[in-house]
Parts: C-alpha cells; structure tokens; sequence
C-alpha cells in the first residue's frame, strides 16, 4: 500500500472540503488514488446529508454579486440550524462560491442550480451534501436568483442581519456609478416594504376579485354611482400597497417608487424585475 503523504491528504482536502482525517482515512480505504478518495468522500458527504434532511433550518446568510459593469447579478440564500455554523469559514466560502456559480451559470431555481457543475469538481448537490457532511447540521440552498440587464443595471442589498434583502433589475441608460445609490434605497424599499407586484397586471388576479368582492359587501345599499367612485379608490389604495412603482417611496412618501426612479435616473428608467429574499420565515 502506498504511503499517504501530506501533499496527497491536503490535495483531496482541496479538492472536497473536507477535514484532514476524513481525507487520510478516504486515501487510505482508496489505497491513495486521489480521484477514488474523493469519489469515496462524496458518497460519505450524500449519506451524511440524507440524515441530517428535514431538521429545521431557521438561520443561513444570503449573499450578492454584481458584475463590473452592473449590468448582470446575482442573489443566493442557504439555510442551515444555528447561527454558530452559518459564520463558518467553510459555510462563508461555499455561499461565496455558490453566488459566484450562480452568477456565471444562471439557473432558473434552486433544483438547476444543484444539478449545475461545482468549479472544485462535481456537481453543486456533491457540493453542498459534502459541507453538511463535515458541518454537520442539515443546510439548504433556500433561494437563487440571476438576472441580466444588457440595457440597464442589476444591482442588491443585503441587510445587516445577513438574512433579508433584494435583488433588482432596471432598464436605465444610467451606468453603475450612477445608479448605485438609487438602486440600492430601491432594494432597501423592497426588503422594508415587501411589496408583492411589479405592476398592476401581475397582482394575483384572484387576489384583485377577492378584493372587489370585500368592497362591494361594504358598500351595500349606497347610490350606484358613488359605489363606483369607491370603488375606483379603493382599488387605488389597495395596488398602492402592493405594486412596488405605486408604494410611496421609502425615502419621500409624497412620492411614488415609479416617479423617485425616474427622478433619479431619468425619464425610460423601468423596474424590469425584483427578488426579495428572507431566511428565517
């Protein structure tokens, strides 16, 4: 059997994150093929996160990148069972490196990015199941997302608490200097103001229906005429809560989102899409 040296157990330690004594003893069942011990670890790492599956998971980080000219980003969040693991180094560098897979690979949900190449070999699934082998609590990729703005800017915030923020895109001739700080107070409103649309036509129509049936019970009895002109306020208030463009601005509430965006980058700019993202719920 061939010695298993240091340079070989730190090789695999490289290769599939896992501890020193994992790896020499993977090298040693795999009497010191390298690709074999890492084959071995990652069949370990998949039963180990089998067990761990369904314990709840109520902490996690989120974590954003943006490219150097703004106009792609990318917005990831993992969930794992204590704050204590999520300021790891190894949990820190894996959200890292997802965001940054994320970003280049742009998968349409959280199952494409787990089925999706992991840069250290693998897929993103070996990946993850490897880190809760050696973390040790259950950990998911709660939420991803990517988006491209070729004729505007993505940009992000996150939080303090790591845990809530947002991820916009916005069709703007603005460059990314310009638009930083506008869009991060937009992110900013998102996160604080949650709201559920990014225009009138993409409320949940049901929702809209149920709405108007509410008011309608509450203006029982009133002229025609006047149910109507209530109606038609209602209504108002009620998109002014939930289409992000119709929320008074977080920053001047005599404003709307719509107009502070066009104040800011001016006339043509357009939220195209919005993320909000939050651990924890």
């Amino acid at each position: 059997m061939p010695e298993i040296t240091a340079s070989m157990v730190r090789e695999l330690r490289e290769k599939a994150g896992a501890g020193m004594m994992e790896c020499k003893k993977a090298l040693t069942a795999a009497d010191g093929n390298i690709e074999a011990a890492f084959d071995e670890l990652r069949k370990s790492g998949l039963k180990t996160a089998a067990k761990k599956a369904g314990r709840s998971t109520s902490e996690g980080r989120l974590a954003a990148s943006i490219s150097d000219d703004g106009h792609s980003g990318a917005m990831v969040s993992i969930a794992c069972e204590t704050d204590f693991v999520a300021k790891t180094p190894d949990f820190e560098g894996f959200l890292t490196d997802l965001c940054a897979n994320v970003l280049a690979n742009t998968p349409a949900d959280v199952e494409a990015c787990l089925a999706q190449d992991w840069p250290h070999g693998g897929s993103v699934a070996d990946a993850l199941a490897a880190l809760i082998g050696k973390l040790g609590e259950n950990i998911l990729i709660d939420g991803v997302q990517a988006y491209s703005a070729p004729a505007g800017q993505v940009a992000f915030y996150v939080h303090h608490d790591m845990k809530k923020g947002a991820l916009v895109s916005v069709e703007t001739g603005s460059d990314k200097a310009t638009a930083a700080d506008p869009l991060r107070d937009l992110c900013m409103h998102i996160v604080v103001f949650n709201p559920d649309a990014i225009d009138r036509d993409a409320v949940d129509a049901e929702i809209v229906e149920r709405e108007k049936t509410i008011i309608r019970e509450n203006l029982a009895g009133k002229p025609e005429a006047i149910q109507e002109k209530i109606m038609t306020g209602q209504l108002e208030k009620f998109f002014a809560q939930r289409v992000v463009t119709e929320q008074p601005w977080i920053k001047d509430d005599k404003s709307t989102v719509g107009k502070a965006l066009s104040t800011a980058l001016g006339d043509g700019t357009r939220l195209t899409a919005f993320r909000r993202f939050q651990l924890g719920n």
